[in-house]
């Protein structure tokens, strides 16, 4: 409520301004008039209509307290200590000095606050002195009590807007950075759906290239050979749109805040020989060896792993010429997986296409685990890519 309440102040402050003074300027024109019926306020021949006109000046600045408050205060203190000096009585109209003491104290820092209030106090000695030569010390300090605890109000009041002001720039902060950790985490999703689609479409489509360029050479001397070969490019096809469906699919979902459970889970090592005899098939001679004792790696890293041999075997699909042979070597330790992709073909020889992203994005997905990854020619031909991933309790806190 009072949020509202506040909102609605900020968005209609002339409203809110009339509403607040209304009964302070009933109940001062009541007064005035009901006391000068009975010519109990003139003095030094001035009337009724001199109060009213006093009190309009009083009480109009106080309409523009919030915008300009030390200028309301002054105007109006100015206003009663030229009442004082002129010898007119002081008049309900004129606790507009204590009505602006308050909006400085609560709108303005503490100094000023602070000499707003000993003005505010010199005026209230100067009026009780005034009354009588002996003036009422008991009398003016109820009315002191009074002042200083309006004051008090004002610095409290200040206080406390300061620290919904402060409050509120917090939560806009952290709704701000919220949004930019949003922004990153979508950009670094969108990478890695690059990377995937990368990976999935330069390994599928070499397959294919390959089978049909073996299916163009037997379809005259050995149409067996060529259908298998055509078979073989239908069945790579059907895998790799699969699996951008699968992706696109998973990124449709996440946008749409649904679950992604009826889509197949990334590959791991368990389809490594599948994409080992997928190879084969393609006409690459590959050697796949585990060593050591195979220990349980995170999914993440096992898809890492899964991709650098994709992107190994793809690249000697694409630039290890004819005759070209493979080997992919996993040797588990105790802290950390090795992985041996090496062939003989002249991959070493074949010019680099600008703009590619595999070696980028092997480096990208083994720095993510803590692990190195070297990728370069062989001294006497062919091209090697040697990656080494942390495992065990090492590899689960570093993915973590």
């Amino acid at each position: 409520m009072f949020g509202s309440l506040r909102a609605r102040s900020r968005r209609h402050p002339g409203v809110v301004d009339t509403l607040w003074l209304a009964p302070f300027v009933l109940a001062c024109l009541s007064t005035v008039v009901m006391l000068g019926m009975d010519q109990s306020l003139y003095q030094g021949g001035f009337t009724l209509r001199g109060y009213l006109a006093l009190g309009v000046v009083l009480v109009v600045p106080l309409f523009w307290r919030r915008s300009r408050p030390l200028t309301v205060f002054a105007v109006v203190s100015a206003v009663s200590f030229c009442q004082w000096l002129s010898g007119v009585e002081t008049t309900p109209f004129n606790a507009a000095v204590i009505i602006a003491m308050y909006a400085v104290a609560s709108l303005r820092s503490v100094p000023w606050a602070v000499a707003a209030g000993l003005v505010t106090e010199l005026g209230l000695a100067l009026s009780f002195g005034q009354i009588t030569r002996d003036p009422d010390l008991g009398s003016f300090a109820s009315a002191s009590v009074f002042v200083v605890a309006v004051w008090i109000a004002g610095i409290y009041a200040n206080t406390r807007r300061r620290y919904l002001e402060g409050l509120e720039e917090r939560a806009e902060r952290a709704e701000r950075e919220r949004d930019q950790q949003a922004r990153l985490a979508a950009a670094a999703e969108r990478a890695r759906i690059a990377r995937e689609l990368h990976d999935v479409v330069a390994h599928n489509v070499s397959v294919m290239i390959v089978q049909a360029d073996g299916a163009g050479y037997a379809i005259d001397g050995a149409p067996e050979e060529a259908r298998r070969a055509m078979q073989a490019i239908s069945a790579t096809g059907r895998q790799a749109l699969a699996e951008m469906r699968r992706m696109v699919g998973v990124l449709r979902t996440e946008a749409e805040g649904e679950t992604v459970d009826g889509y197949a889970p990334q590959p791991g090592l368990a389809q490594l020989d599948e994409l080992v005899a997928q190879v084969r098939s393609s006409g690459l001679p590959v050697d796949f060896r585990v060593a050591g004792v195979a220990q349980g790696l995170p999914e993440g890293e096992q898809l890492t792993v899964y991709r650098i041999v994709q992107e190994a075997l793809t690249n000697t699909l694409k630039h290890g010429g004819p005759g070209a042979r493979a080997v992919v070597e996993m040797e588990y330790g105790v802290r950390e997986l090795l992985l041996r992709v090496t062939d003989d073909g002249r991959g070493a020889a074949a010019a680099e296409r600008p703009g590619g992203h595999g070696l980028v994005g092997m480096r990208e997905r083994v720095a993510l685990f803590g692990g190195s990854v070297e990728a370069r020619p062989q001294p006497g031909g062919g091209f090697r890519v040697v990656a080494r991933l942390p495992v065990g309790e090492t590899g689960r806190s570093r993915a973590a």
